[in-house]
């Protein structure tokens, strides 16, 4: 997704989202039913243009950066190579799959803010989320393997 897209999708989001502020009704929290609504934007937004990047990828390679890229070149060089092999790994990943990991472990969400901003129940969060993270575990062992 580019910038001007995510911009947009933020933007729409938070003019929906003003609009039906009385529809909120407290069930969750409002930090889960906003991103509920921009989770729902983008996946608008890429029914539209037939693709499946973005978002995911965006907040992926946009991560913060760790002592060892503030340490000295080589750990930017090899913090930036492990980014992009998990940027890689998430992107093989089934879509389905790649919206779980994203929202628990990039966008550090709860179990029951993912479970109310992917709309799913909370069995098939835990499910798909170990899945899933095994399915990402095997794809980084791989990338290991070929490399070393």
């Amino acid at each position: 997704m580019e910038v001007a897209d995510a911009e947009d999708v933020v933007q729409e989001a938070f003019v929906k989202a003003y609009r039906k502020l009385s529809r909120y009704r407290g069930e969750a929290s409002f930090r889960s039913w906003l991103l509920a609504i921009v989770a729902n934007e983008s996946r608008n937004l890429h029914r539209s243009r037939t693709r499946r990047d973005g978002l995911t990828f965006r907040a992926a390679t946009a991560g913060p950066t760790t002592e060892a890229t503030t340490d000295d070149g080589l750990g930017a060089v090899l913090a930036a190579e492990r980014r992009a092999a998990l940027v890689d790994a998430l992107r093989r990943l089934p879509a389905r799959d790649r919206e779980v990991i994203v929202c628990r472990y990039l966008l550090d969400l709860g179990e029951e803010e993912t479970v109310t901003v992917l709309g799913l129940p909370r069995g098939t969060v835990k499910s798909r989320t170990h899945r899933a993270l095994a399915k990402l575990r095997g794809l980084l062992d791989r990338e290991v393997v070929h490399r070393g």
